[in-house]
């Protein structure tokens, strides 16, 4: 979990909205300091990885959003329906199997 949101940070650290990154650096480095000391318990760390682990879902969202924002203004879509596609209701009909 450690790595896997380092990682996410550094891949994508100027995409990441600042308080989002503070909140995830700031519960990973308790998560690594509960990992390091010898007398913690199971539960001080396991409650130091929810931390990590929600603010690295918070952080998540927040790329997706910018992600889908992005996709949005490159397709030009303003939230309306869309409805440019004509819709043609039709019947395929298959004259060979009359012929036989």
């Amino acid at each position: 979990l450690v790595y896997q949101t380092e990682k996410l940070i550094q891949d994508n650290s100027d995409k990441i909205p600042a308080e989002a990154r503070n909140e995830t650096e700031t519960a990973l480095t308790e998560l690594k300091e509960k990992l390091k000391d010898e007398n913690a318990d199971t539960a001080a760390i396991r409650q130091a990885t929810d931390r990590v682990a929600q603010a690295a879902q918070k952080m998540g969202a927040a790329l997706y959003e910018q992600a889908g924002a992005q996709h949005r203004t490159a397709s030009g879509d303003s939230g309306g329906s869309g409805s440019d596609d004509e819709v043609v209701d039709a019947e395929i009909v298959d004259d060979e199997s009359k012929a036989s």
